[in-house]
């Protein structure tokens, strides 16, 4: 059987896009850059982006443009005689199971708010307290959050069973369609409520003032962070669909519009938050409370604000199910390369291991409430910790140095693969850059993130 493949470029995009445009993007994006300081963080992260990201989101797909092969198999076919490098691919694989134990549940947080705003559970000029109730309430009902998180896999494994053609790509096109009509309706609606103009000036311009009381120092830090975890790199996620992909155009060219609407989806997420904020009065660095407290009380304020929740949580839902469905996409190719497995099969048993693994992340909050494991955190808090501060910056640094040094695949080998094909092309003479000043700055990062 052959290896399957997008239909078509634009699915490609969609999907790859899809995966990195997650919670990450239009959750976390706009309350970090609320509390760096609006406009610098925002240069910032565009700096690190290209500078970062980037390089390390064409090397994942070379390797699997490469080998045409999942995780471990990738790293095998292209390792040289007797080295061990693919052992990083169960890592990857691993860090996607867990990954995927605590974002389902969020995924059903997402899909729980968009029916709550459907029912007119949130009801005109509910205070603060109401609206924070709500969410409290949802995290104390065990039933409530297993419904909402077995649906989110029951029906992203089902689309991912249909395959790659007519399952991933067709539902990704369609939900991230919707996701970019939606972000732009939200975004107009929310510039034309009256003070929006004071949200907008502190989001995207640079002030000093503000930079002078978190530290010059951290906002570069905050923003390096962002640019590096908003594209899921270094658990083997966009590796999957460089398998898939065609030779046609350059990896380069590929990553950066795969960059640019991971950076649309973020900045016009702060484009739909900030303005409705400052019109309603309402802090802004408040932190993950934003989505779930914060914004449902800026809905329930305004105009036709059942309607604008709804469509702010439907769009909530695509972002972080298409992260959902790319995910599984990656663990059942991978189960289909390692043991032969057909698609059916891959969908039902991870679907049923998936299940099971995500359990405790629901019973954190409530049954398993008193159970604190790495820091003192929560489960999810501490699942996030694994994959976020530990799992994706190593798993970068061994994509990156398996591609540029001579006991990897070597820089000559990934340089050929990226530049292969129409569009823009990585220069030679970038090669200092990326074998001895990347590196330095992904360790950086992994140092920060456990300090």
């Amino acid at each position: 059987m052959g290896r399957e493949s997008f239909k078509s470029r634009l699915g490609f995009i969609l999907v790859s896009a899809g995966c990195a445009i997650g919670i990450g993007n239009v959750w976390r994006f706009p309350y970090v850059a609320g509390q760096n300081g609006g406009g610098i963080f925002v240069l910032f992260y565009l700096i690190f982006l290209i500078a970062m990201g980037l390089p390390v989101l064409t090397m994942e797909l070379a390797v699997g443009r490469a080998s045409r092969k999942s995780a471990v198999l990738g790293y095998k076919a292209l390792e040289k005689p007797n080295s061990k490098w693919h052992i990083h691919g169960w890592v990857a694989i691993f860090g996607c199971y867990m990954l995927m134990m605590y974002y389902t549940t969020v995924s059903g947080w997402m899909v729980t708010y968009f029916y709550k705003f459907v029912k007119g559970e949130f009801t005109p000029r509910m205070d603060t307290e109401q609206t924070g109730a709500v969410f409290s309430n949802l995290l104390a009902d065990p039933k409530q959050m297993a419904f909402w998180m077995i649906l989110t896999v029951v029906v992203g494994f089902f689309v991912c069973s249909r395959g790659l053609q007519n399952g991933l790509e067709k539902i990704s096109k369609v939900m991230m369609s919707a996701l970019l009509i939606l972000i732009i309706v939200l975004a107009v609606h929310s510039l034309t409520l009256s003070g929006a103009g004071e949200g907008l000036k502190f989001y995207l311009v640079p002030n000093m003032d503000s930079v002078r009381e978190v530290g010059l120092k951290n906002v570069i830090t905050s923003a390096m962070n962002q640019a590096f975890f908003t594209l899921s790199l270094g658990v083997a996620a966009m590796e999957i669909f460089g398998s898939y992909m065609g030779k046609d155009h350059t990896l380069a060219g590929e990553g950066t519009r795969i960059c640019a609407l991971d950076t649309f989806v973020a900045i016009m997420a702060g484009l739909i938050i900030f303005p409705a904020c400052f019109s309603y009065g309402v802090e802004v660095g408040v932190g993950p409370s934003l989505i779930f407290v914060t914004l449902p009380n800026v809905f329930v304020n305004m105009g036709g604000g059942r309607i604008w929740g709804a469509l702010f949580f439907l769009f909530m839902t695509f972002a972080s199910f298409s992260t959902v469905i790319a995910v599984f996409e990656n663990i059942m190719s991978f189960c289909m390369d390692m043991f032969g497995w057909n698609r059916n099969k891959a969908a039902l048993v991870n679907g049923i291991i998936i299940l099971i693994a995500s359990l405790p992340c629901v019973l954190g909050y409530n049954v398993w409430s008193n159970l604190h494991l790495i820091g003192g955190r929560d489960v999810l808090d501490s699942e996030d910790f694994i994959v976020s501060n530990l799992l994706l910056p190593i798993g970068s640094l061994v994509y990156l140095l398996f591609c540029v040094t001579k006991w990897g695949w070597g820089f000559d080998n990934y340089l050929e693969e990226a530049n292969t094909g129409k569009g823009i092309k990585i220069a030679r003479r970038l090669k200092p850059y990326f074998q001895f000043i990347l590196p330095i700055l992904i360790l950086f990062i992994l140092i920060q993130g456990l300090l």
